[in-house]
């Protein structure tokens, strides 16, 4: 039998999400702020490793998330 629910972290914060959840609806439903840079990309996702995470991967239990700068993007917007 399948899980319902996903138990998640993002920024060391610990979120329960429905099973088939985005890691941005994981990152929405605690940093809604944090999720509008995503879209926007001034913030990106990585892994607990700090290798980058697309905002559309589904989630896995015990998944860890962490919400950093797009260093990469906001040196382009300034050239």
């Amino acid at each position: 039998m399948s899980p319902v629910e996903v138990r998640v972290f993002v920024n060391e914060r610990g979120i329960t999400v429905p099973a088939g959840a985005t890691a941005l609806d994981a990152v929405m439903a605690l940093f809604p702020d944090d999720a509008s840079g995503i879209a926007a990309g001034t913030l990106r996702l990585t892994d607990s490793r700090g290798l980058p995470v697309p905002a559309d991967t589904i989630v896995v239990g015990g998944a860890i998330f962490r919400v950093v700068a797009a260093r990469e993007r906001l040196e382009q917007a300034a050239s």
